[in-house]
């Protein structure tokens, strides 16, 4: 199926995996890549040392494009971009907007740049600067979250923008690429429906979580680090939602402590994050601390599989998944079944014709 996007990645499918912190590792992106999709592997939780090993990890197991997600308010962002030049990384993508520099640096190298955007306003920024692309998340999408709809915000970007749009929010299946492409996006990202397939390291616990919600599993709480944030209901949300700001904050610097021990940071380099991060985000100070929370409670839900003390961020569509594919039976199943569609709509033609 080729479209705008696999034209301008050179994958054979139109289907993106997006950077999922502690999900989207090695494993996960070679799969999706093999299987003719676009893994992106997720780098903000990842030391620089880290992530060269994970990109050549990723290249030893498939020859296929793939990318790299980057904090564009990291401190290192710049050497970040230089890891991805030097190792050859065919798309670049951002969770907020990466600056003019970043883009205008990696698209001189031929890294293709792809940011993520929650508003038309966003999107309009990043194409005027040069992006490639851009992925389009709506309302429905895990993890930081707008409150725009996928179906009103995906074509209202689309309008907005002359560069290739990806929606994200909402999809897993056939129909829901064709949806998008009726749209006028040029394919689809999903986040929860590749967390919930064979190749995914999520532990079998935590994805059995996930199976067992429906489609009323999910909320959208500014408890976890003071931003809107989609993630599954559980008796840990429901108590940072009850917490006081005092004991919030206390346990922000607590786990912050706990990042810092695990990926080798300094507190001078956390704090300039934190500065870059109030500034990009327009953050108050309680809030930065707060988003310490972040890494510390999703790795102890999705990697550590303590589903009692840790985060699981999760998209709506969480309830209409019922299964456990492996990457390539997961994309041929959606990419035939949007072929399928397609062929079988009906014709319609003018009157007199």
């Amino acid at each position: 199926m080729s479209t705008a996007l696999t034209r301008l990645v050179g994958v054979r499918h139109p289907v993106v995996q997006t950077g999922m912190g502690w999900v989207a590792g090695p494993r996960l992106v070679s799969a999706v890549a093999s299987a003719g999709g676009l893994g992106i592997l997720a780098s903000a939780t990842m030391s620089l040392p880290e992530l060269r090993s994970a990109v050549r990890e990723v290249r030893s197991r498939t020859p296929e494009p793939f990318g790299v997600n980057l904090r564009a308010d990291a401190a290192d962002a710049g050497e970040r971009v230089r890891l991805l030049i030097e190792e050859g990384v065919r798309v670049a993508s951002f969770a907020l907007a990466p600056t003019p520099d970043l883009i205008a640096t990696l698209k001189d190298a031929g890294v293709v740049v792809i940011p993520s955007v929650g508003a038309v306003r966003h999107a309009s920024k990043v194409a005027a600067w040069g992006a490639d692309a851009v992925i389009v998340q709506g309302g429905e999408g895990g993890g930081h979250t707008g409150a725009v709809a996928t179906t009103l915000l995906l074509p209202s970007v689309v309008d907005a923008v002359d560069i290739p749009v990806i929606a994200a929010g909402g999809f897993y299946d056939g129909r829901g690429l064709v949806a998008a492409l009726a749209y006028g996006a040029a394919g689809v990202a999903m986040g929860t429906r590749f967390l919930l397939t064979e190749e995914s390291t999520v532990p079998a616990a935590v994805k059995a979580a996930y199976l067992a919600r429906d489609l009323t599993g999910t909320v959208v709480t500014t408890s976890v680090d003071g931003i809107p944030h989609r993630v599954l209901r559980t008796d840990l949300v429901e108590t940072l939602e009850s917490s006081g700001r005092a004991r919030s904050l206390l346990r922000a610097v607590r786990n912050a402590t706990h990042f810092r021990r695990l990926t080798g940071l300094t507190w001078r380099t956390m704090l300039r994050d934190g500065v870059a991060m109030r500034r990009a985000r327009k953050l108050s100070w309680s809030q930065v601390i707060m988003a310490a929370n972040t890494p510390m409670l999703l790795r102890a839900g999705l990697v550590e599989g303590r589903t009692d003390t840790g985060v699981l961020a999760a998209g709506q569509v969480v309830g209409a998944i019922d299964d456990l594919p492996t990457c390539a039976t997961l994309i041929d199943a959606i990419v035939k079944d949007a072929t399928d569609i397609i062929a079988g709509l009906p014709r319609i033609t003018r009157p007199g014709s």
